[in-house]
């Protein structure tokens, strides 16, 4: 189409000033597109590169919350496994077995333990069923494990928010090339009007692209 357009006539000496400034235009807009696209394929490594750091350490706390997860579900299975052979040893009055049992109680269920005791257990039914049920009973591993989900879940968030950041700058690289390809197609065109149209919307392009580098985040 330009090949056709630019048939019709050369360009009149009025219309020479005027193609020198579109030419200096065309100029500053390969410069600006030159740049910008530089920077935006550099930020959209950068925050791929990011993303994917966070990818890895979310695994990474995941792997981590899951064994202190299960560390936790067998301090807890032996909570309950020395509480009933506790509870058989006191019923059958075999108090030295039950001492020893109290010996054997994890320091963390021993407070809890302590606290149930001091509530008369044995007498008041009111009384929470076992240690475990009391405010005082922690296990540090499962308080390890719900800390550990908290920073991989926030690892997760950040992957994302990284990967549709690089989107973001991908996009405007998109838009930068579009830029090129028209800015390149408008000096093919010998007539002034066709040429202006397509630079303007070429200018279009470039300061909607421009305008979200300056706004998106930087690495």
């Amino acid at each position: 189409m330009a090949h056709g357009l630019s048939e019709h006539g050369h360009q009149t000496p009025s219309e020479k000033p005027h193609a020198a400034w579109l030419g200096f235009a065309e100029a500053i807009v390969l410069a600006i597109v030159a740049v910008a696209t530089a920077w935006s394929g550099y930020q959209a490594s950068r925050w791929e590169g990011k993303s994917t750091t966070d990818y890895a350490l979310y695994e990474r706390y995941s792997v981590l919350s899951q064994g202190k997860t299960t560390l936790a579900g067998q301090d807890r299975l032996y909570d309950i496994v020395h509480f009933s052979s506790w509870i058989d040893a006191k019923l059958a009055g075999r108090e030295r077995l039950a001492a020893f049992y109290e010996r054997r109680f994890r320091p963390e269920y021993a407070l809890a333990f302590r606290a149930w005791m001091r509530l008369d257990p044995l007498h008041n039914l009111k009384v929470p069923p076992g240690p475990i049920f009391m405010p005082q009973y922690q296990d540090a591993n499962a308080s390890e494990a719900r800390r550990l989900e908290v920073v991989a879940s926030r690892h997760f968030d950040l992957g994302v928010s990284s990967r549709e950041t690089a989107d973001d700058y991908v996009r405007a690289t998109v838009f930068l090339a579009t830029v090129l390809f028209l800015t390149a197609l408008s000096q093919r065109f010998a007539l002034m009007g066709p040429r202006v149209i397509v630079i303007a919307i070429a200018a279009g392009l470039l300061a909607i692209s421009m305008y979200w580098i300056v706004t998106l985040p930087r690495a």
